[in-house]
């Protein structure tokens, strides 16, 4: 059964007969007279007494008459209900963030998506790279913020790079310094972020190229207590610059680090070849076009 042939078979009820039907869709009266012959047909009952010039329903014309205007009314809906979608006036938009740089790289756009889209709805998940990347993987969120590189698998967006800096105790011999090789600190504590963190193996595969192991005494989730931590003098952090730079403390001075330098690129990923919903599409749009803004005002 058509839903053509059954918005045909509601107008000529309506319309009282074939002629003024086909007027009112469009159709040949041929066309309209053949639509309602083939749902007569299929449903193997006379729908319509047809006397003279005008056509009154059968008991069972009434029947298919009445379940007609629900079903073409749930259509309508349907449309109405997709369109709006496509318009971002409903929906849902599931995000993945990173406990590092969210609160400075995402809060201006959030307020600015919600404005312009008052009724997506927005669900968080926070957590590091990595779990972000499962998350997206299985499709619990639409858009994850992670460290490059990712595999093959995904689809990006580039967000920010930043070079990263060290944090050393304001009392540090080298906390003076503007710069610093990743050599000078081999014998210094690490206080890195917990396991999950696409942060880590950044610190720890540049140790590597600088030609040494460092010692871990300390992982954390939270920056502030990482800061706190090298305040206290117990071993050395790492920050990209940018987030470095709003955690000011009387007893941490950050510092660049060089040979090998330290980038960290943070981009938003997906499934690759999988479909977006028109909330994330609109979120990448967004992103993209206030990146340089974003940028120029730190």
């Amino acid at each position: 059964m058509e839903l053509r042939t059954l918005r045909a078979f509601v107008e000529v009820v309506r319309q009282g007969g074939f002629s003024q039907a086909a007027k009112t869709v469009f159709l040949t009266q041929s066309a309209i007279s053949k639509a309602v012959k083939q749902l007569e047909d299929e449903l193997g009952i006379v729908l319509l007494d047809r006397a003279g010039h005008r056509s009154t329903l059968t008991a069972a014309g009434e029947i298919v008459y009445r379940r007609a205007i629900r079903m073409l009314a749930e259509q309508e809906d349907l449309l109405g209900e997709l369109s709006e979608l496509r318009g971002l006036k409903k929906g849902r938009l599931k995000l993945g963030l990173p406990p590092i740089g969210s609160d400075a790289l995402f809060a201006p756009l959030f307020a600015v998506y919600r404005s312009r889209y008052p009724g997506i709805e927005i669900q968080l998940l926070e957590h590091g790279s990595k779990r972000l990347e499962e998350l997206v993987r299985s499709g619990e969120v639409d858009l994850g913020a992670s460290l490059l590189p990712v595999s093959s698998e995904f689809e990006w967006q580039d967000v920010r790079r930043e070079p990263m800096d060290v944090l050393l105790p304001a009392g540090h011999a080298l906390a003076a310094r503007e710069e610093i090789e990743l050599s000078a600190l081999e014998d210094e504590g690490f206080i890195l972020f917990d396991s999950g963190f696409a942060l880590n193996p950044l610190v720890l595969d540049s140790c590597r190229s600088a030609g040494f192991a460092p010692s871990i005494v300390a992982r954390s989730s939270q920056i502030n207590f990482i800061v706190e931590l090298v305040a206290s003098g117990l071993g050395v952090g790492f920050l990209p610059r940018f987030i470095a730079q709003k955690r000011v403390h009387a007893g941490v001075r950050h510092v660049a680090v060089t040979k090998p330098r330290m980038t960290w690129h943070m981009a938003w990923i997906w499934r690759s070849g999988a479909f977006l919903p028109h909330a994330a599409r609109a979120w990448l749009e967004l992103a993209a076009s206030r990146e340089t803004q974003l940028v120029g005002r730190e």
